[in-house]
């Protein structure tokens, strides 16, 4: 008998704070995703990316190294059907993305409810959160 379900949902989380960290790996862990690995930058976010192939991409605007901006990029070019989830401060939102909608599927501005979460794993080309 051949095995016709979906795969997992899997995810990989990278944010320089590990507090962040725990929380983001909580919600998804809530929300039924497998966590293959967490980062506290970019470099180590895209290495986790290649080795797992994940479906999701919840980053956080703060990184131990390297910027948001390029980090959805290169993860993007790395794994080409990733959805990207950016996390930001409702004080702080980050830029409209000028590289042709290469930019995150979903920005979650903290702080935010736990729906709001969830939503934001459903719902591509939304910006969500604080308002």
């Amino acid at each position: 008998m051949v095995d016709t379900s979906p795969p997992a949902a899997s995810a990989v989380v990278v944010a320089g704070d590990e507090e962040t960290r725990v929380l983001l790996r909580g919600l998804l862990r809530l929300h039924h995703f497998r966590v293959d690995g967490e980062a506290e930058g970019a470099t180590q976010c895209l290495e986790l990316i290649r080795e797992h192939h994940p479906t999701l991409l919840v980053a956080d605007v703060n990184l131990a190294e390297g910027s948001p901006s390029s980090l959805v990029s290169e993860a993007r070019r790395a794994e080409p059907s990733l959805r990207v989830i950016l996390v930001a401060p409702a004080s702080r939102p980050p830029a409209a993305p000028t590289d042709n909608g290469k930019g995150p599927d979903v920005v979650l501005l903290r702080p935010f409810r736990i729906r709001q979460f969830a939503e934001a794993l459903l719902a591509p080309g939304t910006t969500t959160g604080a308002p």
